[in-house]
């Protein structure tokens, strides 16, 4: 029954046959083999290469100290393995399969890790783009996202005249939305869901990320695009080139006991009572507090009320698209900065998000 729920969610049924897709696969030890491989196969996928070593249960996790698919330790078997395979598609799932990372091959012939933004963007482009075409996309289309994914994802929505809804960290929170439209008799508007952290889920089967129909949405997408003559990062490039180059990047800062808990407090007070006018130069054009649950835009100097749990985040948002988000983190004594920078090529983007990291650091006083 899980199974014919996920394939439901196929966005063009059929296409990985013929397309002769090679995947090389591995579930890290965890619980994806079975029900991942079983998917790949019903909708087409034939040729699956398992990294032998990660395939069955193990939760002393022996082949990677930290089988995480953000992190590329967690995949370097998988990579050795597309070293010598030449697999159009690594697929990486977490060990309790919710999930899942991935790699493709690049221009120079070497395998491109790809990040859960990056992923989150070709999935979201793909399903609203082949839905528009098929005559399968709601009326009033919903994507939803976490606060600290890419902003990227609302230019695509207006491209596809989809709403996109954002929501707080933790996929619970994506899950509330589509409770919400079941209320109204409007499950079918949800349409996708993801967060920065490598989750996603299409379909409203269940009410967590999902590795499984995620690699299944993955490997169609790969199938797709290979029938056209692009690989996955040809994919993600080509959506750069029209969006501009989005850059995002995670740091994290410790404040271990007592005094680490007043230190991340005085910050956040800190940071509410003397708001930054810029940062590395870029001009602060709107603060939104979800702790005060206030969206101030400082252009036009109007305040909206944040519709969302109170939280205890601030973010700011720069010109040029540029974007920092702070917040403590609910589970480590840390406080986690999620910065985005905005260029018109790779190179640009990395210029600016040094800069940012810079004055963000120092805003923080750490």
């Amino acid at each position: 029954d899980y199974l014919a729920e996920v394939k439901k969610q196929q966005i063009n049924p059929g296409v990985c046959k013929g397309a002769d897709l090679s995947v090389v696969y591995t579930p890290l030890n965890g619980t994806g083999n079975k029900l991942v491989r079983r998917v790949l196969s019903e909708i087409g996928v034939e040729n699956v290469s398992i990294v032998k070593e990660q395939e069955l249960p193990d939760g002393n996790f022996t082949t990677c100290s930290f089988p995480n698919p953000e992190i590329r330790e967690a995949l370097e078997l998988g990579l050795q393995m597309c070293d010598a395979v030449k697999p159009d598609l690594l697929l990486a799932t977490d060990p309790d399969a919710d999930r899942v990372g991935i790699a493709v091959p690049d221009s120079d012939g070497s395998y491109r890790l790809i990040t859960g933004n990056e992923t989150g963007i070709m999935l979201t482009d793909y399903i609203l783009k082949c839905r528009k075409e098929n005559s399968t996309l709601p009326e009033n289309p919903i994507v939803v996202k976490t606060i600290v994914s890419t902003p990227l994802i609302k230019r695509i929505c207006k491209k596809y005249g989809a709403t996109m809804a954002d929501v707080l960290t933790g996929f619970k929170y994506i899950g509330e939305i589509i409770l919400g439209l079941e209320q109204k008799g409007e499950t079918d508007n949800y349409v996708f869901g993801f967060e920065e952290s490598y989750g996603y889920l299409a379909g409203s089967y269940v009410r967590d990320k999902d590795a499984v129909v995620a690699s299944m949405l993955i490997a169609e997408m790969a199938a797709y695009y290979k029938k056209q003559g692009k690989s996955l990062s040809q994919v993600i490039d080509d959506l750069y080139h029209e969006y501009g180059y989005y850059y995002n990047k995670t740091l994290n800062f410790y404040f271990e006991g007592a005094e680490g808990m007043q230190k991340m407090s005085e910050i956040m007070s800190g940071l509410r009572a003397d708001a930054p006018e810029s940062l590395a130069g870029y001009t602060v054009q709107g603060i939104c507090d979800y702790q005060n649950s206030t969206d101030t835009d400082l252009v036009s100097g109007e305040t909206a009320t944040i519709n969302l749990p109170k939280s205890n985040v601030l973010s700011y948002s720069l010109e040029g698209g540029n974007a920092a988000i702070v917040r403590p983190s609910g589970t480590e004594p840390k406080i986690k900065l999620y910065l985005t920078s905005v260029g018109k090529t790779q190179e640009d983007a990395l210029n600016i998000m040094d800069k940012l990291e810079e004055a963000a650091t120092a805003l923080l006083g750490v």
